[in-house]
């Protein structure tokens, strides 16, 4: 019989196989540490893991609930600052980062700022930035986790916290980012989309298992591309359910929600 999973669980899961042993990786709250923790548990345990509050390289013995938890700094190789850790990004020694955000559109901008059009009196007031902006601008692969709904994937953004390709290839570096920096992936729990080399555009590279293509575009507020080799998404594991349910989240405060 296939495993049983819920979304969350998916997500984590196809999150954790992203990332590389031995590759640098800026982890953000939630779905990200899951991920995270996971992927050090199964696929990538040289993987050196930084938290924005300082904790660089931990053993995480749990699973964190912040970026300041005690846990990110367990047994860490460098405790240090916020500081630091972004000026690690600006000098290119962080390969991955794990961004979230209200709004994302076709070249991966994202708004974590406001929903409205007038900045003053918003109709809604997000958290804003954050480190987003820092991160999404200076890390080499930004990878976006997030449900997919045409509220969330939007022909332009409202606001502009994070840049992803901006308005199309080249415009980061005309911008003043790192070339070959930007967008890498986004993960929905409908499939997992990449970009086109040529416009920078989002496009349909696997569908989840049980999910169609004209779902995926139902649930998008703009025209998506779609991959000419396009997968089907391996579900989770038995080892990836086990030890996500056991060793990484056992209290199921991210995927019991």
């Amino acid at each position: 019989m296939p495993n049983k999973y819920n979304p969350l669980e998916l997500l984590v899961c196809i999150g954790s196989r992203m990332l590389e042993d031995n590759s640098t990786v800026e982890v953000g709250t939630g779905v990200p540490m899951a991920a995270t923790l996971l992927a050090q548990k199964l696929y990538a345990p040289n993987i050196i893991a930084m938290f924005e509050a300082g904790g660089v390289a931990p053993l995480m013995p749990g699973l964190p609930i912040s970026v300041g938890d005690s846990r990110t700094s367990y047994r860490a190789l460098m405790v240090s600052t916020m500081n630091d850790v972004i000026e690690t990004c600006q000098r290119g020694m962080v390969d991955y980062t794990f961004l979230g955000g209200a709004q994302i559109d076709m070249y991966g901008n994202l708004n974590s700022t406001m929903i409205g059009d007038n900045y003053q009196e918003p109709k809604v007031r997000l958290p804003g930035s954050g480190g987003a902006n820092d991160l999404g601008s200076l890390c080499w692969k930004t990878i976006v986790i997030t449900p997919m709904d045409k509220r969330r994937f939007v022909e332009k953004v409202d606001y502009l916290t994070t840049p992803g390709y901006l308005n199309g290839k080249g415009a980061r570096e005309r911008a003043g980012l790192p070339a070959g920096s930007g967008p890498y992936k986004v993960v929905t729990n409908l499939s997992i989309l990449g970009y086109d080399e040529e416009t920078c555009r989002m496009r349909v590279e696997s569908l989840h298992p049980g999910v169609s293509i004209d779902e995926v575009r139902d649930n998008c507020g703009f025209e998506l591309l779609v991959s000419d080799e396009l997968e089907i998404t391996p579900p989770p594991t038995e080892e990836e359910l086990r030890v996500l349910r056991e060793e990484v989240d056992p209290d199921g405060y991210i995927i019991g929600r």
